[in-house]
């Protein structure tokens, strides 16, 4: 009997140590990250245009956000939307300029969190005009060739359209989701062509090389200056009904609380300044930002999930 109570409390003891040992390891690995300070900053973001293009126009905004911050800055253009995603999650990248669906993509792989929202002017229609009136979101568009016999929706059965990367909102998630809600099958009826940058795509409805193109409102104004008659040439034949949220300044997770807030008022100081928002505006037709708000970009979520993303 002495046998089997001196085992019994040995058993018990062993369960315990490991108990606690487990108990411990589970509070370790749970544990809060330790916060990261950069030395140097890292800043990549997603080009809207061709990125051979705008790369140089870049270099400007690490003097800017250096200047504001006292630590170099490296500004990098990423290749495509899952490029600037891997960059933050490998913690490549410390900050990332991210369209609103790369945006909900490396959050929900924990690499991305908003710190800010951009601020763009408002479009009029008809027209394609830009107004003063600071907006939070926009629409994407359907452009077509003027005299094109496509004039809605259903019409594009068949076509070759223009797209951006599949993870782009106004670019591919946002059109498609309102026409699959149309009845069409983009897998079936639908031919599409991925470009780069959606100047390239309205550029393929010029030259007869696809029918449509995907395009945020109103891109035509990218090529308004190379081509004044733009307008005249492409029509807008399709706005969704839904708005997509501006894009997202986000920062890596583990960056420390007092760098979030440098780096947020860095990027605030430099849309009110006269030089800093006239650079802005020439890279990504930001006009200032303001604090983000994760459930703004519920809607992009909603329109992923109808296209299977």
């Amino acid at each position: 009997m002495k046998f089997v109570k001196n085992g019994f409390l040995l058993v018990l003891g062993v369960v315990l140590v490991v108990s606690l040992a487990a108990c411990g390891a589970k509070k370790e690995s749970g544990a809060k990250e330790e916060s990261y300070t950069p030395k140097e900053l890292t800043v990549q973001f997603v080009p809207t245009i061709e990125a051979n293009t705008i790369e140089a126009k870049a270099k400007p905004l690490e003097k800017l956000l250096s200047d504001e911050l006292g630590i170099p800055v490296k500004v990098t253009v990423s290749t495509d939307y899952n490029t600037i995603i891997e960059a933050m999650a490998s913690k490549q990248t410390d900050v990332g300029i991210m369209p609103p669906n790369a945006y909900v993509l490396g959050h929900e792989q924990e690499a991305a969190d908003a710190i800010l929202q951009a601020q763009r002017f408002a479009i009029k229609q008809p027209g394609g005009e830009t107004s003063t009136e600071l907006a939070d979101g926009y629409r994407a568009m359907i452009v077509v060739k003027k005299g094109s016999p496509i004039k809605n929706l259903k019409d594009l059965k068949g076509k070759k359209i223009a797209a951006q990367d599949v993870v782009s909102a106004s670019g591919y998630v946002f059109p498609v989701a309102e026409m699959q809600k149309a009845g069409i099958n983009v897998d079936k009826e639908i031919q599409f062509a991925t470009v780069k940058g959606i100047d390239a795509g309205l550029m393929a409805v010029l030259d007869g090389s696809v029918d449509a193109a995907f395009s945020f409102e109103d891109g035509r104004n990218l090529l308004k200056k190379d081509l004044p008659d733009v307008f005249d040439k492409l029509d807008a034949m399709y706005f969704t009904e839904a708005k997509i949220p501006n894009d997202a300044i986000a920062v890596r997770p583990d960056l420390s609380d007092k760098w979030k807030t440098k780096v947020q008022d860095a990027f605030v100081a430099i849309g009110k300044s006269d030089k800093g928002r006239e650079l802005i505006s020439s890279l990504y037709a930001h006009e200032g930002y303001v604090p983000a708000d994760d459930s703004s970009f519920d809607i992009v979520r909603e329109y992923a999930k109808e296209v299977g993303q």
